[in-house]
């Protein structure tokens, strides 16, 4: 079973930067990585994607220009840092594994809950 552990949420004003991060329980080198939120009411979004060798990247509308994903494939990590952070990113965060692209979804983490005051 493979455990997915996001971490770095949080309380941050309007305009803040967070990152999040994702650490993972085995190696994470061949898989596809993503993140996806889910707010109060609304369905879960997928935000963005990266390949198994960091070389694709995938960017929901709402997470372009502001956020951005990376990984450390020696330390089985993934991150996502978020930039001018807006009241309408507020969400629980979620890190996935493996899959299809760019939505990869084999594995989900636990969530991490944003929150960004105005």
């Amino acid at each position: 079973q493979v455990q997915l552990v996001e971490s770095g949420g949080g309380l941050v004003q309007a305009g803040g930067s967070l990152r999040l991060s994702c650490a993972a329980s085995r190696r994470i080198d061949n898989k596809n990585m993503g993140w996806f939120r889910q707010a109060p009411g609304k369905e879960r979004e997928l935000l963005a994607g990266i390949n198994w060798s960091g070389g694709l990247t995938y960017y929901a509308d709402s997470a372009k220009g502001r956020f951005t994903i990376s990984r450390d494939n020696a330390k089985n990590t993934v991150y996502l840092q978020m930039n001018s952070l807006k009241p309408e990113d507020t969400a629980v965060y979620y890190c996935t594994m493996g899959g299809r692209w760019p939505g990869p979804n084999d594995y989900w983490g636990q969530g991490t809950q944003v929150t960004v005051s105005s």
